[in-house]
């Protein structure tokens, strides 16, 4: 949405883009959280909520990329937050082929009351937000999935009763997920390390801003080679594919690149006995994690799943009400 920010005249979240982790502010995410909070627990009990926030309301998503979470979550929570929810692919509406992608926005800023986009480029979304007059989400792109960073947060503020002076540790390759993790963690006061191979280093532009949300918020951001040094002392351990989508013609590469980062059961006995494990899914089982860790005592994963809904209900309302 043109002319929106954390410095947005109207106040608070309403009407605001989420397209990067970091167009929130630290004291932003946690009005999310306690949003997401409320109506976790409500739906926990009633599997229902009992006055809707959104009723009548409509989301438009646009997704290029394959989706299981992303969807059914955007999708459910918006029924259930009492609109709903109309997915698009780039198949049917051709943005940027068959229509510039301004024209689709400027279509459905009149039909809709916000738009997720899920697609590979970055631009994509950001082109969307500023031609559209209504919020627009990115549900992913290959530079940042911030959605997933605030259900990831939200999650390690489940299971630890709070986020500051965390260590999270984040094995394997420094994408998307990452990026987006660091600068909402670390905005919450969490430690944040990653170990990555050489050569699969972070964005600089984007490491530089998670500093700048660690210096706001009083966490830390680590970068290093080595998973053993990195994971030691870690509260967690989070890993992702080390082929994100898009990337498949270097499967091979990044396999034998990758080789020495895989989350099992040696690595997690670095990090202590203590330490939780986290992914954001889908995951190659005996690539990057094996089963016995996923499936294990000390897995918060599947929570981390069940908290996109929640969470991003809580986005949903805080944009939308």
């Amino acid at each position: 949405m043109p002319g929106d920010g954390p410095g947005s005249p109207n106040g608070g979240l309403r009407g605001r883009d989420f397209v990067n982790a970091a167009d929130l502010s630290p004291a932003e995410v946690r009005a999310i959280f306690a949003g997401a909070e409320r109506l976790k627990q409500e739906f926990s009990v009633e599997r229902r909520h009992a006055a809707p926030p959104l009723v009548r309301r409509t989301l438009a998503m646009l997704f290029e990329r394959p989706s299981l979470r992303t969807r059914v979550t955007f999708e459910a929570g918006m029924v259930q937050l009492g609109g709903g929810a109309i997915q698009l692919t780039a198949g049917n509406v051709g943005w940027g082929s068959r229509e510039p992608i301004a024209d689709v926005a400027r279509n459905l800023e009149r039909f809709v009351d916000a738009i997720v986009v899920r697609t590979g480029p970055h631009a994509v979304a950001e082109a969307f937000a500023a031609a559209a007059a209504i919020p627009v989400i990115n549900a992913l792109t290959l530079r940042e999935h911030p959605c997933q960073a605030l259900a990831d947060v939200f999650t390690l503020r489940e299971a630890f009763g709070a986020t500051e002076g965390l260590v999270v540790a984040f094995v394997g390759d420094s994408n998307n997920v990452f990026h987006s993790l660091a600068i909402v963690a670390a905005g919450q006061g969490a430690n944040v390390r990653l170990a990555h191979p050489v050569g699969y280093g972070p964005d600089p532009d984007l490491l530089r801003l998670a500093r700048v949300a660690a210096a706001a918020g009083g966490g830390t951001v680590e970068v290093g080679t080595d998973p053993r040094d990195v994971v030691r002392g870690a509260d967690v351990v989070y890993t992702d594919t080390w082929t994100s989508m898009g990337q498949e013609d270097e499967a091979d590469a990044r396999r034998a690149a990758f080789s020495g980062f895989q989350v099992d059961a040696r690595l997690m006995a670095v990090a202590g006995s203590e330490a939780r494990v986290m992914h954001c899914l889908p995951a190659h089982r005996g690539e990057e994690i094996t089963s016995d860790v996923m499936d294990g005592p000390r897995s918060l994963i599947w929570d981390q799943s069940e908290n996109r809904l929640h969470v991003q209900k809580g986005l949903l309302v805080e944009l939308l009400a």
